[in-house]
């Protein structure tokens, strides 16, 4: 673990500085008189940057590697890139779990110290309003798994539409009958599709009213699992005091959509990068 270097600056022989996240500066400051995370690269500490009452946490970083156009390239290094994506996590994580922080995006970088300072300054409301949304909460992800075969198998107990056509095929003569049967198996694939839309928004309102806060995130095509094929992924921004209310409300949706081929897996807590709006707007002028 580094210890701070409340003094070190990208000036002093190493040209950029990378934030990790924002917060109130003497909530911040009380905890670099313990342990702390380590930085992006060896030997050079995480430190904070003050303004007013604001403090940015940040760390020396070398220009070789995190200068414009370098980091673009770096990125290309899977290795590379896996390693400070958790080197940033841990370290906004060790920050999140003891202050309320507005979190910043892996890869944001300053050349100069006094930008970081800048920043704060004119973003000071806006980060102040964060701040102020995020205190006593904690980010859950929630992701919603599909066993689409089972789903297809349950479907007709939940389509009136599809059981009429079912009953219409079974009472039909044989060439009648087929013709309708092939509709039913296009309509079950239809109504499959139609339920796993339905199944995911009724997931996001039950669970709208037990947190402050709710991201629907981008699924990536054909995403899949050991427990099926991802349906959602969902962000909830949830106050820690009431967390069991928001697990208890996951668990009877759970109950309900499991037999039907659902499965849910609740992931956290994360610092609230989905809930902090202003980590979008973080960048060296």
């Amino acid at each position: 673990m580094a210890k701070s270097k409340t003094d070190a600056s990208a000036e002093e022989g190493v040209g950029a500085l990378y934030v990790f996240c924002v917060g109130a500066r003497d909530e911040l400051a009380r905890l670099f008189g313990g342990e702390l995370p380590d930085a992006m690269e060896g030997g050079r500490g995480v430190e904070l940057v003050e303004a007013g009452d604001l403090a940015a946490v940040a760390c020396a970083v070398p220009l070789a590697d995190y200068g414009e156009g370098a980091l673009e390239s770096r990125l290309t290094d899977a290795a590379w890139t896996a390693t400070r994506a958790l080197r940033h996590e841990r370290a906004v994580e060790h920050f999140a779990r003891r202050a309320t922080v507005v979190p910043l995006r892996f890869g944001t970088i300053y050349l100069r110290r006094e930008n970081v300072a800048r920043m704060l300054e004119e973003r000071g409301a806006q980060l102040r309003t964060a701040l102020a949304r995020l205190e006593g909460r904690e980010e859950w992800g929630l992701n919603v798994y599909v066993e689409r075969a089972r789903l297809r198998e349950q479907v007709a107990s939940l389509s009136e539409r599809l059981r009429e056509m079912e009953d219409a095929a079974a009472a039909s003569p044989p060439g009648r009958a087929y013709l309708l049967r092939k509709k039913v198996e296009a309509m079950r694939d239809e109504e499959t599709r139609a339920e796993t839309r339905r199944a995911a928004a009724v997931i996001e309102d039950g669970l709208a009213s037990a947190c402050d806060g709710v991201a629907r995130l981008r699924l990536h095509k054909d995403e899949a699992g050991e427990q099926g094929e991802l349906a959602a992924r969902l962000a909830f921004l949830v106050r820690r005091e009431g967390f069991e209310e928001f697990r208890a409300a996951a668990e009877r949706l759970a109950e309900r959509y499991t037999p039907l081929g659902f499965r849910f897996e609740l992931t956290g807590p994360w610092p609230a990068y989905n809930f902090a709006a202003a980590n979008e707007e973080m960048k060296d002028g």
